[in-house]
């Protein structure tokens, strides 16, 4: 097979990758501080739809880490970018925080609980049997049923916490209605994130710590993946899958000299 052609544009996973429980992991400041020196187009993404480009540029930057809001691809955003591509000016039902509020408000959707075109899950702190119930009632009566991402557990500093996954299966088993999920592995979100770079796939790189999202939804959109071990991945899991990564290293601090 020939060479493939350069990387010019990158696009990173943050959790697991970037930082781990809150610290940043060793690399990963002097990797960004590379791509802003370099001028090489990238995005750093995240499946988590809590918060607004604004929120994780503040909190990266309590961490030492800058990444200006530009550079951030939230699957919220993900998700308000298919929603005014398929119906624009809609409404929805939100379940939800500020990231996929605002999202939705910056591209004109009405959220209410009267009638939306959508039922929209996301990640929250707080999910309320109340909220649900209202969701599974709109699905039941015709609403479409868009969720941000499929993963199933979310970090915290106690332990896995159940995401928006595992409130979708809830909701569809109450409804029978699966949702559409955007955000990785979709590789719509990728699709969309590179667009927004004017990138294109073959010389563009995904780097992620999970095989069955950042590494699939990479491959999916034709970039080059790279697979770090310093968050859910370990060794022994990457032959369990039928596809590989590009790349296996052991962490970012591997990729700075590849920028």
């Amino acid at each position: 097979m020939p060479d493939r052609k350069p990387i010019e544009s990158w696009l990173t996973d943050m959790d697991g990758v970037l930082i781990h429980e809150g610290v940043p992991i060793p690399g990963a400041d002097a990797f960004l501080k590379k791509l802003r020196e370099s001028g090489r187009p990238f995005l750093v993404l995240t499946n988590n739809s809590i918060y607004t480009p604004r929120d994780l540029r503040a909190r990266l930057g309590r961490m030492g880490l800058d990444v200006p809001e530009e550079n951030i691809w939230t699957s919220a955003l993900a998700t308000a970018q298919f929603l005014d591509d398929q119906r624009p000016g809609g409404s929805a039902y939100v379940i939800g925080e500020a990231g996929l509020t605002t999202a939705l408000h910056d591209i004109g959707y009405i959220l209410t609980d009267h009638d939306p075109d959508f039922v929209i899950l996301g990640e929250t702190r707080t999910y309320s049997f109340e909220a649900m119930t209202k969701a599974v009632r709109l699905i039941n009566d015709g609403a479409r049923f868009i969720a941000t991402n499929p993963d199933n557990v979310g970090p915290s500093a106690e332990g896995a916490l159940p995401a928006t996954g595992s409130i979708a299966a809830l909701i569809t088993a109450a409804t029978g209605r699966k949702p559409y999920f955007v955000g990785k592995p979709n590789p719509l979100m990728m699709r969309a994130g590179l667009n927004a770079l004017g990138a294109h796939s073959e010389t563009s790189a995904m780097i992620g710590d999970r095989m069955d999202t950042d590494v699939l939804a990479g491959l999916e959109a034709g970039m080059r993946t790279f697979l770090v071990l310093s968050g859910v991945t370990l060794p022994e899991d990457v032959d369990r899958f039928p596809f590989r990564p590009s790349h296996v290293v052991d962490s970012i601090a591997d990729l700075v000299e590849h920028v």
